[in-house]
């Protein structure tokens, strides 16, 4: 099942216009780089949906975590497992 899992931008890494830009973005602490090209509102502290190494939309941090906690205890989180965990 290919789904898209929310977590919080907390770095612009590379931009090389107001549209491509590359991002950290933090899963309960796994912390991954996606491209922020789709959402170029998207500011450090927002909530993204992160769809196959993309950030596709932005999330509520409300809905953010209530999703990604139901993801947590229904075990769909295996494509973070190979993340660099970052416990902050």
């Amino acid at each position: 099942m290919c789904l898209s899992i929310p977590g919080k931008l907390i770095e612009v890494t590379s931009q090389l216009d107001e549209t491509f830009r590359v991002g950290k973005v933090s899963f309960d602490g796994i912390i991954k780089e996606v491209s922020l090209t789709l959402v170029p509102e998207a500011t450090i502290g927002d909530y993204v949906l992160v769809h196959v190494g993309a950030a596709i939309s932005t999330i509520d941090e409300e809905e953010a975590k209530k999703t990604f906690d139901l993801l947590k205890q229904l075990d769909e989180l295996h494509e973070l497992e190979d993340g660099e965990h970052n416990p902050a």
